[in-house]
């Protein structure tokens, strides 16, 4: 196999809820493949992760708006559009997490997860999609997670919404997978991001949770961004409708 497969020169792609985090280490992975980045962020993005991007590819666009409503959705693929004249790669990244007991979780916290973490995948793809579907070309990159296929506790609006974006995932890739456009996910397991931190300073839940990787260690966004540059290439073309799982060995423990 050739390098060139995994080179992203010339592609345009969105990343969203880069701001931080795991968005922002997928975004800098692409741009050191070559891609042209848009970043975006639910208020703004700061100044350091453009600069940091810029290091390692072309400099990122930023844009703002809040993915739970199906119109900023369809303003952020039609700035993109606007911008670029295209839009080869959608990474759905951005999400929330509310967590209580489930009998005592709120409608709010509900309603606010299900829309951020599964109605806005459902929205920023087809938004996305329609051009893609017109050019015969695309990749759509969905972050799933271990609870896309397990349970959890406290979290059953997360559980719910990841597991949809798995079941999403499917869907879309068993209309668009013979036209040229590749929908897949990446399920990432314990990863060290602000989301873990309180776990992290956990000694007993983190020596927990470590003896169940047989990775021995938390993942990183270098981790992810692998993987991400991976669906985004021409080095995934047959692959459609798949939930790669980044997790140490989490699930096969």
């Amino acid at each position: 196999m050739q390098n060139d497969m995994f080179d992203l020169t010339g592609k345009i792609a969105l990343v969203t809820g880069s701001s931080r985090g795991l968005g922002s280490g997928i975004a800098s992975a692409l741009a050191g493949a070559g891609a042209q980045v848009v970043l975006h962020g639910s208020r703004n993005v700061p100044e350091a992760i453009i600069e940091r991007i810029s290091m390692t590819g072309p400099r990122p666009k930023a844009l703002t708006g809040d993915i739970s409503k199906a119109s900023i959705c369809e303003s952020l693929i039609a700035e993109v559009m606007a911008q670029y004249g295209t839009i080869d790669i959608l990474i759905n990244n951005a999400g929330t997490i509310r967590r209580a007991p489930a009998a005592e979780h709120s409608e709010e916290d509900w309603d606010t997860v299900i829309a951020t973490n599964l109605s806005s995948v459902f929205h920023m793809t087809k938004a996305a999609g329609r051009h893609m579907l017109a050019r015969g070309s695309g990749k759509v990159i969905n972050i799933a997670s271990l609870l896309t296929f397990q349970g959890g506790v406290t979290v059953p609006s997360y559980a719910a919404a990841k597991g949809g974006v798995g079941q999403l995932t499917k869907a879309f890739a068993n209309e668009w997978a013979s036209k040229g456009v590749n929908v897949n996910a990446i399920a990432p397991g314990y990863m060290e991001t602000d989301n873990t931190a309180a776990l992290r300073a956990d000694e007993q839940r983190s020596r927990q949770i470590l003896e169940r990787i047989p990775a021995g260690r938390w993942g990183t966004s270098a981790d992810i961004g692998g993987a991400a540059v991976f669906l985004a290439s021409r080095a995934s073309d047959y692959v459609h409708g798949h939930v790669l799982v980044v997790d140490g060995g989490w699930l096969a423990r």
